[in-house]
């Protein structure tokens, strides 16, 4: 994939697959760069710091914002989420495809400020297949699970503001289609 560089604006309510989706994208496509978001929330065992996200504490997380360090930034499940701008500027004039894991209110800030971007919404086939997710992930109580719920039944009246719709059935389905929409756009920008 060779590409004139322009965002993809991947989101998803917590525990449909996402990440899993766009991290096998990027190990099959070397070309794609991906923004590291900022992140205030506890760093899980298999998350990586500079790689999964750069995690910070809010005193930190604050003074960025106020040096307007970010493009964007939200406040998720309590935990604050921001996007640097440099690193979109860099990926940008390097003429890379930039893909962006943001929260729905992330995806809807990033698309006013860049309205060329390529946006994808990721859903699961169904809640009660979320549910049955985020019991397995086994990262959050009872009560966070429920609570993601809920979001993610306000997140998905959301789905039509995105270009891209995948239905994440299965993870391999999902990659791929997500791989076409990348090599779509491309070729419709090339």
């Amino acid at each position: 994939m060779s590409s004139s560089g322009f965002l993809l604006v991947i989101t998803a309510p917590s525990g449909t697959g996402k990440t899993t989706i766009y991290k096998k994208v990027l190990t099959r496509n070397t070309d794609l760069a991906f923004s590291v978001s900022y992140s205030t929330r506890r760093k899980r065992e298999d998350e990586t710091q500079g790689v999964d996200y750069f995690f910070v504490n809010k005193k930190t997380f604050q003074q960025m914002r106020e040096d307007g360090a970010f493009l964007e930034w939200a406040n998720v499940h309590g935990d604050l989420y921001g996007t640097e701008k440099k690193q979109i500027e860099k990926f940008l004039k390097e003429g890379r495809v930039c893909i962006l894991d943001l929260d729905v209110q992330g995806a809807l800030n990033v698309m006013k400020l860049f309205p060329d971007a390529v946006t994808v919404f990721i859903k699961p086939p169904s809640l009660d297949e979320l549910d049955r997710r985020l019991q397995k992930r086994g990262t959050e109580k009872e009560k966070e699970v429920k609570q993601r719920l809920l979001n993610a039944q306000k997140e998905l009246e959301y789905m039509s503001y995105f270009q891209y719709i995948i239905v994440n059935d299965t993870v391999e389905n999902s990659v791929k289609k997500l791989e076409e929409i990348i090599e779509s756009e491309i070729n419709r920008r090339g």
